[in-house]
């Protein structure tokens, strides 16, 4: 009886439980749905909103609060700082020559034994040899140099001023007057030649660059208008040049593989005959790994793309439609492809303005002293601060005023770090600008209809719009990154202050911070550019426009995985592919005998190669960057369009045709 009625509660319990267990299932499937719901049809709705308001006050007012404070910290660095003290020469003693009152006078610093310098550590370690500031560099030998009131030295060198170091001139004349010092002389100027290969790399590479810039100039012409070809032809054969770009990529990338493998060989080769011990240039092994280096590069580019287009090739078809879809609207609004230029002029501004403050900050302190030697016959103890102008008076041959810090205002360190973000935040701002007024072109020729009432000044239309209404929606989108790019930085300088106590835990700690920031960022991106697309469309603030897209996006997950990201790998193989091919051309006009032009007179036939390709690069992303956009835009523009339509004569589709048709959409007749 007992067993029959507990049986009988359990059962009543388990049905309630049961019923309430459903209903909540019920009540969240309700909800996932409706989170999944598509946008509803609106009659109204037809592109772009026209009257808007203002987005995210708050951090507009926020961000030119933050301009106006950068600013006062600029006026502050340039009214405190000296420009002449950043590359200003320092003695043994620490004083920068022309610019500290006791040396003012004194712009010049002479080497007392020059060939102490020839330590392959000295770039890094410095020249164990005194060093003087002097008014002038010794022209002939014989003049006396002072490196206090006791040790003087009368010069051997004739010498000569190069950037404010008095640098001997061994002439012919000079060497046979001194044929009795001719054996160490001749070792001492190979040695030296071996730092010379590498500390005038970089201005053997400025002299290249100044007898070849007119040749350089062509080639960057050559390849605009290679990349405006492109675009031009993408409008009409988008397939033939995509799949001709891959299979073009592919023997490049091959012909490139052979090549550096060519070169590398060569290099090895020479090294056997010649004899490891006779090479004394060392630019030779850097010609050696940059060989290695482009032969691994493009073995494994190849060995990438090969397997993506086998597995892609199927999707590649479907992207190379919107890539038509962006060919079109970008030739309808060919301004597009000149307003890039407004926003790499301000991110020069930008990088140019931190860097300015960041040089001139580390100016504006004052020099701290401090007595370092021998304090046996001297009236001032050993490590204690000194002043080099009444040091000079006092008689203490074994001891030195050191320079040993520059002693900064206690909110120096604050101002630099807010310079760092100023950057961060300033560049990102710029960034988002350029999206922004892009999407806002695209979206307006997706949902115009027809074509022909497309403003004329679409782009001008577009940046006034953006710069009225949403430059506080540029700035939240800005200010999240650069708080996630600060993150980043301040992880990696922790980094570096905890490596030398070699803790693994640490490190692994770092390590799994740095990789999650890191991928936050790029998420973060990714979620900033689409908000910025949807803030153009409907013109909502940041989080909505965010919330919006990834709603949009995620509904259509397949879909954008599949398109758009295989459409970005077009437009990568389209870039890498203008920048192979004139570099190929580079290499046969600098490299080779196959052209009349006369190319002996430069040191490394390399560098116009290298900077044609890197420059043809960058121009060429900068225009698939609008290409890219377009793509992006379009693809949300189609998706919210399905949503939005049906089809039907009260609902027809804003899409193209070819769209329709790769969909299997199509617009029903009444």
């Amino acid at each position: 009886m007992w067993k029959k009625k507990f049986d009988l509660i359990i059962e009543n319990l388990s049905d309630k439980f049961g019923r309430l267990y459903s209903d909540e299932k019920k009540d969240k499937s309700k909800h996932l749905f409706k989170a999944r719901q598509p946008i509803p049809h609106d009659p109204d709705f037809n592109g772009p909103l026209k009257y808007r308001s203002c987005t995210d006050v708050v951090f507009l007012m926020l961000f030119i609060v933050f301009i106006g404070c950068w600013i006062g910290i600029a006026l502050y660095a340039f009214g405190n700082g000296n420009t002449s003290a950043v590359l200003a020469p320092k003695d043994s003693n620490g004083l920068r020559c022309g610019v500290d009152d006791v040396v003012q006078n004194k712009k010049y610093l002479f080497f007392f034994d020059i060939l102490k310098c020839v330590n392959p550590s000295v770039p890094f370690l410095g020249c164990p040899t005194p060093q003087v500031c002097v008014e002038n560099c010794p022209e002939r030998e014989g003049i006396r140099v002072c490196l206090n009131d006791k040790t003087c030295k009368e010069s051997k060198y004739p010498t000569t001023n190069v950037q404010g170091r008095c640098i001997p001139v061994l002439t012919k004349n000079w060497i046979h007057q001194h044929s009795e010092d001719a054996e160490k002389i001749e070792k001492a100027i190979q040695n030296v030649k071996l730092i010379a290969e590498t500390e005038q790399f970089g201005e053997n590479v400025l002299k290249d660059v100044t007898m070849c810039w007119s040749k350089i100039l062509y080639f960057l012409l050559g390849a605009l208008f290679c990349t405006l070809i492109y675009i031009m032809m993408l409008r009409w054969i988008a397939g033939t040049m995509v799949w001709c770009s891959l299979i073009g990529l592919i023997i490049a990338l091959a012909l490139g593989v052979y090549g550096s493998w060519f070169k590398y060989q060569k290099m090895l080769s020479e090294e056997r005959e010649i004899g490891d011990e006779n090479l004394v240039e060392t630019f030779h092994d850097i010609k050696k790994y940059f060989w290695l280096t482009a032969l691994i590069t493009c073995s494994v580019s190849l060995t990438i793309i090969v397997l993506v287009t086998i597995f892609l090739r199927k999707r590649i078809n479907l992207a190379i439609t919107l890539i038509e879809e962006g060919s079109k609207a970008i030739t309808s609004v060919t301004s597009v492809l000149v307003f890039p230029v407004v926003p790499w002029i301000l991110q020069i501004v930008v990088i140019l303005f931190a860097l300015s403050i960041g040089l001139l900050l580390t100016t504006t302190g004052a020099p701290v002293f401090m007595t370092k030697g021998n304090a046996t016959d001297c009236p001032l103890a050993a490590n204690k601060v000194c002043d080099p102008k009444t040091f000079q008076s006092l008689n203490c041959p074994e001891m030195a005023c050191k320079l040993i810090k520059m002693k900064h205002n206690d909110f120096y360190n604050y101002l630099v770090w807010f310079n760092i973000f100023g950057f961060f935040w300033g560049s990102f701002f710029v960034s988002a600008f350029s999206q922004m007024v892009l999407a806002t072109v695209f979206a307006t020729w997706y949902w115009t209809k027809p074509r022909r009432n497309l403003p004329f000044f679409a782009v001008t239309s577009a940046a006034s719009t953006v710069l009225r209404y949403h430059i506080g929606t540029l700035a939240f989108g800005a200010l999240i990154i650069s708080i996630c790019r600060m993150i980043r930085l301040v992880l990696e300088f922790i980094d570096r202050k905890l490596k030398k106590y070699d803790n693994e835990v640490t490190r692994a700690i770092l390590c799994i911070l740095k990789c999650f920031f890191w991928c936050l960022e790029k998420v973060l991106k990714f979620i900033s550019t689409n908000a910025y697309i949807m803030c153009a469309i409907h013109g909502k603030n940041f989080c909505s426009s965010a919330k919006h897209s990834f709603s949009l996006l995620f509904r259509n997950m397949i879909r954008f995985v599949i398109l758009d990201k295989v459409t970005d790998f077009l437009f990568f193989v389209s870039t890498l592919l203008i920048s192979i091919g004139l570099g190929v051309v580079a290499y046969i006009f600098f490299a080779t005998d196959l052209t009349p032009s006369d190319n002996s007179n430069l040191n490394y036939v390399e560098v116009p190669i290298v900077l044609i390709v890197l420059f043809t690069y960058f121009i060429s992303k900068i225009f698939f960057h609008v290409y890219s956009m377009a793509v992006d835009t379009l693809f949300l523009c189609f998706l919210e369009d399905c949503e939005r339509n049906d089809g039907s004569p009260d609902k027809p589709y804003y899409m193209s045709k070819d769209l329709m048709k790769i969909f299997g959409k199509k617009n029903k007749k009444e």
